[in-house]
């Protein structure tokens, strides 16, 4: 081969590699405690801490909260459509009527946590839940009080433990605990507050941060 048809071939070949490959790489920054697992990874990037205002939502997310509690939420994610679908996609007037006959078909369902305790607690939180729509016009109203109605944007540095439960969480425990609630402790009523949007806990270097702002 000549030196020129070498030179040319090796001019093409720099020219497929720059195509191929870009000029600018950008590597998303999470949260440490996000883990690689593709379904975590969706929940932290489009919902984790996203404000929430509708009812029904914020019920799925109380409920899910308490379900979790003694397992990972990753367990709960996995078993999400399973709730949605067991739970009569969270309506909570379908769900408050609930009887025993489907108390017990809900022990049986493989889709869900079949833990006793949290599906009679799923029943009582929804009638809780229509007393309080009817007692403050909404579950948006009553529950976003307890941040006077807007985000609290806290300022966690990489890498910095997130708090099991603040002043504001205890309030809220107390409170749904007062109406009726259960599986709503200040650990789980915090979850929710991070979940929902109430609070924004995303450390400052996680790209998440500022979108939710």
């Amino acid at each position: 081969m000549s030196s020129s048809r070498a030179c040319r071939g090796i001019r093409h070949a720099f020219k497929l590699r720059q195509i191929a490959t870009p000029k600018h790489t950008s590597v998303k920054t999470r949260c440490f405690w996000c883990t690689s697992d593709p379904l975590y990874v969706k929940y932290h990037d489009e919902e984790w801490g996203v404000p929430i205002h509708d009812d029904r939502k914020l019920f799925e997310m109380l409920i899910l909260e308490g379900a979790q509690a003694g397992l990972s939420w990753l367990t709960i994610l996995k078993r999400r459509e399973g709730y949605r679908e067991a739970f009569d996609r969270f309506d909570a007037g379908k769900i408050a009527r609930y009887d025993k006959r489907k108390a017990a078909a809900l022990l049986k369902n493989p889709g869900i946590i079949r833990n006793r305790l949290k599906i009679a607690a799923a029943i009582a939180n929804a009638q809780a839940f229509l007393k309080i729509q009817n007692e403050h016009g909404s579950f948006d109203r009553y529950i976003w009080s307890f941040v006077e109605g807007k985000t609290k944007h806290n300022r966690r540095k990489k890498g910095a433990p997130l708090p099991a439960q603040t002043p504001e969480a205890e309030a809220m425990s107390k409170s749904l605990k007062e109406q009726g609630f259960r599986f709503v402790g200040p650990t789980i009523c915090y979850a929710f507050m991070q979940a929902v949007g109430m609070v924004n806990d995303h450390a400052m270097d996680c790209f998440r941060y500022k979108k939710n702002g």
